[in-house]
């Protein structure tokens, strides 16, 4: 078989996969997504508390975005990679998510404003992060903010 024939057989078969409905997950696996968050980590402005963290989101689609915590000497005004990565992602159009991994350089989990921000697009999101000893944890954002805030809004009649 040829070079370009081999490119058609992996095209037809990625395209098969994901009409089948498979997921982005088997195509990006942890690591992969651990790295990513590990890069965008050294992007983070924390000149302030000097921890930085760094997270990687992965569609529906395969793309993986990023995003990195950011400081302002008015810490409310300080945001999370989580939601920075969130964010870049609904403006470049994506709103359909099945992972996000957090990189903090220590032990360390969505904070609360995260999970509920990740919570309106994906419930039930893959979340990877470095527990006790460093190893990479995998949770479930549900199991992460069991009882989630929802505004339920009622039809107009």
């Amino acid at each position: 078989m040829t070079a370009r024939g081999k490119r058609r057989g992996r095209r037809a078969t990625a395209s098969r996969a994901r009409a089948r409905g498979r997921s982005a997950r088997r195509a990006v696996d942890a690591a992969t997504l651990m790295e990513a968050a590990e890069r965008a980590r050294s992007r983070a402005h924390a000149p302030y508390s000097h921890f930085t963290v760094g997270a990687a989101l992965l569609t529906r689609r395969g793309t993986i975005v990023t995003g990195c915590n950011v400081e302002n000497a008015s810490y409310g005004l300080t945001i999370c990679a989580e939601r920075v990565a969130v964010f870049n992602a609904v403006a470049a159009g994506e709103r359909d998510f099945v992972a996000i991994a957090v990189a903090a350089g220590a032990a360390a989990a969505p904070c609360g404003a995260c999970r509920q921000v990740l919570g309106e697009f994906a419930p039930r999101l893959d979340v990877y992060f470095r527990g006790a000893g460093g190893r990479v944890v995998k949770r479930r954002l549900d199991q992460l903010l069991p009882e989630a805030f929802a505004l339920r809004t009622r039809r107009a009649t």
